[in-house]
C-alpha cells in the first residue's frame, strides 16, 4: 500500500513559528531529523519519495477548459490556509504503519529541540484499474 504524507505551510500545535522563521541551527536539526528518517525507511525499503516545496509565493495555478489558451494565476496565496509545504510517499504494509510514520513525522524536532506537533495528512495513493490484457 502506497501512502502520501502531506506536510503544510501552517503554525504548528506547538506554536512554533513556521519553519522559515526558525533559527538556522533549528531548521538544520529539522532538516536532519527528516533526512535520517527517510534513511531508516529507506533501510526498511518503505521510503518511496519526499520533497519539499517551494513556497506559495511563487506557486502558479493552472485551469482549462480545453479551447483556447490555459489560464495561469499566481496562487495559492499565503492568507490560505491549506498550503502544502512538502510530502513523503511511503510504501508500508498496513495503513497502521503508514499512521506510525506519520506520527513521527508529526513530532520533528523544532524550536529548541521541541517537538513541533505538526498536522501530518495522510492519504493513500489510489491504484488504476488492471491493464487491458490482465
Amino acid at each position: 500500500m502506497r501512502f502520501m504524507l502531506l506536510q503544510y505551510y501552517a503554525t504548528p500545535n506547538s506554536g512554533a513559528p513556521v519553519l522559515y522563521e526558525w533559527a538556522p541551527e533549528d531548521m538544520q536539526a529539522h532538516i536532519d531529523f527528516q533526512i535520517a528518517l527517510n534513511e531508516e525507511l529507506t533501510r526498511n525499503g518503505e521510503f518511496v519519495d519526499a520533497q519539499g516545496l517551494t513556497g506559495p509565493e511563487v506557486a502558479k495555478s493552472v485551469t482549462w477548459d480545453g479551447k483556447g489558451a490555459p489560464v495561469v494565476t499566481d496562487g495559492p496565496y499565503p492568507e490560505s490556509k491549506e498550503l502544502i509545504a512538502g510530502y513523503r510517499m511511503i510504501e508500508v504494509d498496513s495503513l497502521e504503519r503508514a499512521l506510525e510514520i506519520a506520527a513521527r513525522a508529526a513530532a520533528a524536532p523544532g524550536p529548541n529541540g521541541v517537538p513541533i506537533e505538526d498536522n501530518i495528512e495522510v492519504r493513500e495513493v489510489m491504484s488504476g484499474p488492471p491493464p487491458a490484457d490482465a
